[in-house]
């Protein structure tokens, strides 16, 4: 069986034909695909989200779909919708581009809520419905979605159900100076991105993930994630004369999401069991869309990831 380094390593070169730099995101990623989790991104327009995503898709060998949000998009053009045909006077369902291994869902928050309603119950139930009749989505099957953090003007916020939903939401920042100039001498000259290959399948994806469960997880870090989660929680409860930053706190799939992830990043980087170090490092992408913020926390200007980082700093580790 192959070793998680040795999986890691293949992608992440095949990827790296067509994208410079990215290499937190893209391990990201990968855990999420292990830990059989969606990905929220979130960044500046031009940081190459949506070329990562589908240059991953074609690097790991699965069927890849895009979507396209738009204001004017309807549930029938991602789930599918009943057809009739004249010949035998039935109806018939057609399948909607949600019928794929990878989906990516571009410009996310770009959709009014009936079309995020319609991705709900594909993403918590892997399967979809369509006139009556309930539909199995195919395996492996994930959802990555993009979104810009600084347009306003035709977009429509994420509700709190769906973005809980999402194992992480990364933040894709700005390339250093060094892969920003790698960009500009590798496609200053060519007018074509690069044939990508397939590395990998979606077989060999579902079979990594027995190897991913045999990850051991101690009791002592099993209380650490609980511990970390429950933080999040205690800063949401009114504390009297202290200022409340939080209006509620991460739900129980964050302990399921660190957990799960925690194995999948150990795996990926050669361990045998997840220390609390690997959890620590994992939080910031796991609870900062599960937490919700109060109007003093924005008003002073406090981050998701700064109240992430005084929980993970004011929670004792174990030994």
């Amino acid at each position: 069986m192959i070793t998680g380094p040795v999986w890691s390593q293949k992608l992440r070169e095949e990827i790296g034909q067509a994208v410079i730099g990215q290499d937190a995101a893209i391990e990201r990623l990968l855990v999420a695909l292990l830990a059989n989790g969606h990905v929220l991104l979130e960044g500046m327009p031009g940081l190459a989200k949506t070329l990562l995503v589908k240059s991953l898709g074609t690097a790991l060998g699965v069927q890849f779909e895009r979507i396209q949000f738009t204001p004017d998009l309807l549930p029938s053009d991602v789930v599918g919708t009943m057809v009739f045909s004249p010949k035998d006077g039935a109806f018939s369902a057609h399948r909607g581009p949600i019928f794929a291994n990878l989906v990516l869902a571009d410009e996310i928050n770009r959709a009014p809520a009936k079309v995020q309603s319609a991705l709900l119950e594909a993403m918590q139930e892997r399967q979809v419905t369509i006139g009556g009749q309930t539909h199995p989505l195919p395996k492996p099957f994930f959802v990555m979605a993009t979104q810009n953090p600084v347009e306003q003007e035709g977009t429509y916020p994420l509700p709190e159900a769906q973005t809980d939903r999402f194992l992480f939401k990364l933040i894709v920042d700005y390339p250093t100076a060094a892969e920003e100039a790698s960009m500009m001498q590798r496609w200053g000259q060519v007018t074509q991105q690069p044939a990508l290959r397939a590395a990998s399948s979606g077989e060999e994806l579902l079979a990594l993930r027995t190897e991913v469960d045999r990850v051991h997880v101690a009791p002592a870090v099993q209380g650490y994630i609980l511990a970390l989660v429950r933080g999040t929680r205690a800063l949401a409860e009114p504390g009297g004369t202290t200022t409340r930053y939080l209006s509620f706190g991460a739900s129980p799939r964050a302990s399921l999401a660190l957990f799960q992830a925690g194995r999948a990043l150990a795996w990926l980087r050669g361990q045998e069991f997840v220390t609390p170090a690997l959890i620590q490092e994992l939080a910031p992408d796991v609870l900062r869309h599960r937490i919700g913020l109060t109007y003093e926390a924005e008003a002073e200007e406090i981050t998701p990831d700064k109240i992430v980082a005084q929980v993970v700093a004011q929670t004792p580790v174990p030994a």
